[in-house]
């Protein structure tokens, strides 16, 4: 009996488009896992945690680089190209003649 009132369901839709999905984690939740991951690619696997760390930025940021950006967000990109071009350095020497030995 939704009839009477001012609370039935079809009164006000919910406009579609412009709410985002809400099952995945928020942007300043991507932001921090793209932080750590590119603080912790620094140590240890850094050609897998540089890219993550990128593209959780990357996310983090909305996938622009225009307006306001959150500064996790922001340093998870910095970080993490950073990260990946080490561990690609370091991988091209060690593919190298010597296999990275004196």
């Amino acid at each position: 009996m939704t009839g009477f009132g001012q609370h039935g369901t079809r009164r006000y839709p919910r406009t579609r488009g412009r709410m985002g999905s809400r099952s995945g984690p928020d942007r300043a939740t991507l932001g921090i896992i793209g932080l750590v991951c590119a603080v912790a690619g620094f140590f240890t696997l850094g050609i897998v945690l540089g890219p993550a760390a990128i593209v959780c930025g990357w996310l983090a940021m909305g996938r622009t680089w225009a307006g306001s950006r959150p500064v996790p967000a922001l340093v998870a990109v910095v970080l993490g190209a950073i990260d990946t071009l080490l561990a690609v350095i370091w991988l091209a020497g060690a593919a190298g003649p010597g296999g990275g030995l004196l």
